[in-house]
């Protein structure tokens, strides 16, 4: 038997406001609720399974995989929002999307405050590009 991964729990302040937030930006549906959690589901059948949780919620980290046409749509609908976007993932480029591995990144949080980020390449596919370390400016970002 090959190891898929299959579904993860994402702890939320409010289930609903970070499960249609994450849908809304990335372009996905949110499931139908299945107690305590409501789910999006992504294009390779992993499900992320928002839960509303109380006290400190640990921030988590969730990366997307994304085509060049879908990063276009994300980050128009990011700037649309006014969502603060960066380069990198320590916030030392705001307003900027990077261009690493040949391709587009960028990093957002949610509205529970986990750290989101979408590229257009695995980290990795191309440690030679003269893209790396490169990022660009976007037109109306917000930066905080």
């Amino acid at each position: 038997m090959s190891v898929e991964f299959n579904h993860t729990v994402v702890p939320s302040r409010d289930r609903e406001e970070s499960a249609r937030f994450l849908a809304r930006i990335l372009g996905l549906e949110v499931g139908e609720p299945a107690e305590p959690f409501l789910p999006v589901a992504t294009a390779n059948g992993v499900t992320l399974d928002f839960a509303t949780v109380p006290g400190d919620i640990p921030t988590l980290h969730l990366a997307f995989l994304v085509s060049e046409a879908e990063f276009d749509e994300i980050l128009a609908r990011l700037v649309a929002e006014q969502v603060a976007i960066q380069a990198d993932p320590h916030g030392r480029h705001p307003g900027r999307i990077n261009r690493n591995d040949g391709g587009r990144g960028v990093y957002f949080r949610d509205p529970s405050g986990h750290g989101l980020e979408a590229l257009t390449r695995p980290y990795g596919s191309d440690p030679a590009s003269e893209l790396n370390g490169v990022t660009e400016e976007v037109p109306g970002a917000a930066m905080r």
